[in-house]
């Protein structure tokens, strides 16, 4: 519990408009963050980058989740990435703010200040570090959503973080608060289980899918789309995937689908994640200089020929850096 005082949260805050939020749906971007050679938040490249992903097609931006590495910044850091991203948007596109603070009262803190830079939503991710059980999940997503400002979207990512299981999702999902869930699990049936268990009775509730290997297959058992980390590399062939299966063109999703695969594994199992995404932006056109973890002699080595490779694919993809301003 977080005291007294915000036993009437709930009415104290009131939506963000009279008419209901539009439903949270397609691509939302999970943003990298590019940093100087002092290793602090180079500003207007990360703005440059924001700008070219809303360009690309992307429907949202989701700073500071996984690929963002929330976790190697500050509160502080966390909070200005956020601001940016808002700022940035310009109301073009809604942002999913990552909001995963170590505990739930900085965690409703981090609502408020969201809310008030204009996000649509946060994205808060299940209990980390602890390994936590069903009852202790139940919890601490309760206390979050009755005390938030801002419409809050469950983020499932086992391998990373306590699992959200179907009991303690179908027992959330009747909070008004809580609008969707971002599953990265890529188990397809669990999302047909949670589909199945919650849409009858919350049409508005949004499924978004973290496995880009699966995008397709997710979109077509009724997903509203995802947040992937590939699409802050190649944004065009998720926007393009999402806006195929859409339109019935089943066939040449699927093709895509195969190159994006071929786009996932040169990237995800190269490095440990996410230094081959980091790798792979720079030859978008962008300078996101080196991260906050070290990286070893032979890792920069390997970083070097895996650049390469990426450079080959994105060229036969057709696929071409950003221009410059």
């Amino acid at each position: 519990m977080v005291g007294k005082q915000r036993e009437a949260a709930p009415e104290a805050w009131p939506r963000q408009a009279t008419a209901s939020p539009a439903k949270i749906a397609g691509i939302f971007v999970p943003s990298l963050v590019p940093l100087d050679e002092r290793g602090q938040i180079n500003e207007p490249e990360l703005r440059r980058y924001l700008d070219w992903l809303i360009d690309q097609g992307a429907h949202g931006l989701y700073p500071n989740g996984s690929t963002g590495e929330f976790t190697r910044f500050t509160a502080e850091e966390r909070m200005r990435i956020n601001r940016i991203a808002c700022e940035q948007a310009r109301g073009r596109v809604p942002v999913l703010a990552g909001a995963a603070e170590a505990n739930v009262r900085e965690t409703i803190k981090a609502c408020e200040r969201y809310r008030e830079y204009g996000a649509r939503a946060v994205a808060i991710v299940s209990p980390f570090y602890y390994r936590m059980g069903p009852e202790s999940v139940y919890a601490y997503f309760h206390e979050i959503a009755r005390n938030s400002p801002i419409d809050v979207t469950l983020y499932n990512i086992p391998a990373f973080a306590s699992p959200i299981d179907l009991p303690t999702f179908r027992r959330l999902s009747e909070m008004e608060r809580i609008c969707g869930i971002k599953d990265s699990s890529g188990d397809i049936p669990q999302m047909m289980r949670m589909i199945q268990a919650v849409r009858p009775n919350r049409p508005d509730f949004a499924f978004l899918t973290g496995g880009e290997t699966v995008l397709v297959p997710m979109l077509l058992i009724g997903c509203n789309g995802g947040t992937h980390a590939i699409s802050g590399i190649v944004p065009e062939i998720t926007r393009r995937l999402f806006d195929l299966t859409g339109a019935g063109k089943i066939d040449e999703a699927i093709k895509l689908q195969y190159r994006l695969l071929e786009f996932f594994d040169v990237m995800f199992f190269s490095h440990d994640f996410p230094e081959g995404f980091r790798a792979a932006v720079d030859l978008r056109g962008f300078n996101f200089g080196s991260g906050r973890h070290p990286l070893s002699a032979p890792q920069r080595d390997e970083r070097v020929k895996i650049q390469r490779l990426l450079q080959r694919m994105l060229a036969d993809a057709g696929l071409h850096a950003a221009a410059a301003t």
